[in-house]
């Protein structure tokens, strides 16, 4: 019996993904869920699993776009697992395995003592070849042969000829000028798409301010220790961030909401996106429901959402229907960006690098841990009132962590 595998849909409202590896080759004979590929959707990219054992036969390249529900290989069910293959002494020529006809068929090949091999070719100069001499000026010149006219014989290039030459400008250096083209996935296609949209489409404005890191960077160092004995994660920035956020989003609820057609569009929830960079590039997993998180709760699935991406276990609906965006360029050394919103979204927030930066405190001069922070937003619906307020709560809770984003009570705060 011959199974056909049809392509099935990774999600709502895709309608055709790629075939990004096939995991086994044409012809293989496959086990009951076995992965035998790779597809991308443009949101994730998912393994598609043998529907039963047999010998498989592929009919899509990979690259190749498939609609979903297509078939893109068949399994001959009725075929039988085949045995462990052994090696016989064959050799990759041909051979038959008998020892002692190879070694005269060797023989054969070897001069015999007192016979001469056959002479090589003399080396003859053709239009375009340096002399010894010359070649060795042109490379110290950092010129190839191709770039001179040779006056000698047959035109070779004489060491006077290479003694004038002169590299012209722009001329290629002697270094490799390779490229390559490489097809870009369907993930990748779809978040350019996306950029452009956001672009297009959206009255996207940025506003900055920077926050001072040092109440955050004390209260880590306090209790990180027993915060990660305790709850098996580390203490990091992105709580403390996520919930400046939902905080700031409480108090400004149009950048909780986005544009549906001639209307707005609000949130009672707060489903926080958290950019994070994937095997196949930019993914945006969502932790629901924020408001509802503790310290903890936020680092275990910021944890968890970040090691799925990294493993290429993300799903569709993972990173589908967030309200607010967080990005952090900072890891990768980013003092200052402006993030592009992540349609149909209305705001995102992107953190930098921390650097020790001299800022005022109380009519003094002080080195602080400094990060610069924007915001970008849609000024259709978030007035820049809304916007600046909006970053300048993140900044005031961030800088007075214990008050606002834990009541007072440290240790309730990092214990739940």
């Amino acid at each position: 019996m011959v199974l056909e595998m049809k392509v099935p849909s990774p999600g709502e409202s895709i309608t055709e993904v790629e075939i990004a590896q096939w995991l086994v080759e044409d012809g293989d004979y496959v086990e009951k869920d076995q992965a035998i590929a790779e597809v991308d959707s443009d949101k994730a990219t998912l393994e598609l699993p043998a529907e039963a054992s047999g010998i498989i036969t592929l009919k899509a390249e990979e690259g190749d776009a498939v609609a979903v529900g297509a078939v893109v290989c068949l399994i001959d069910t009725s075929a039988e697992a085949p045995a462990s293959s052994t090696y016989e002494g064959g050799d990759e020529g041909g051979g038959d395995g008998n020892v002692e006809e190879d070694l005269k068929k060797e023989q054969a090949k070897t001069p015999k003592t007192g016979e001469k091999a056959p002479a090589e070719t003399q080396k003859t100069y053709a239009s375009g070849v340096p002399s010894p001499a010359a070649k060795k000026i042109l490379d110290e010149k950092g010129m190839s042969s191709n770039q001179v006219s040779g006056s000698g014989r047959d035109g070779r290039i004489t060491k006077e000829d290479a003694v004038q030459a002169k590299p012209s400008m722009g001329t290629p250096g002697p270094g490799a000028r390779g490229e390559s083209r490489t097809k870009l996935s369907m993930l990748r296609r779809k978040v350019a798409e996306r950029l452009v949209e956001a672009k297009n489409t959206t009255a996207m404005l940025t506003t900055f301010n920077e926050v001072n890191m040092q109440p955050i960077f004390d209260l880590r160092a306090a209790h990180k220790e027993a915060f990660k004995a305790k709850h098996g994660v580390g203490l990091g920035f992105m709580s403390f961030f996520t919930l400046a956020v939902v905080r700031a989003l409480e108090m400004y609820p149009a950048v909780n909401s986005m544009i549906d057609g001639k209307e707005m569009l609000t949130f009672d929830y707060k489903d926080i996106s958290i950019a994070v960079s994937g095997p196949k590039g930019l993914m945006v997993p969502v932790i629901r429901n924020a408001e509802n998180l503790s310290f903890r709760g936020v680092e275990s699935e910021v944890k968890r959402l970040a090691i799925r991406a990294r493993d290429g276990q993300i799903t569709v609906d993972e990173m589908t229907g967030g309200t607010f965006t967080i990005s952090n360029g900072g890891v990768f050394g980013s003092m200052l960006s402006t993030p592009i919103i992540n349609p149909p979204q209305s705001g995102i927030l992107g953190m930098h690098n921390i650097v020790e930066r001299p800022i005022v405190i109380d009519g003094g001069i002080v080195i602080a841990p400094i990060m610069y922070v924007a915001l970008s937003y849609d000024h259709r619906i978030i007035d820049g009132k809304e916007s600046v307020g909006f970053l300048v709560a993140v900044k005031e809770a961030l800088e007075d962590p214990i008050n606002l984003l834990m009541n007072g009570d440290v240790k309730k705060a990092l214990e739940m």
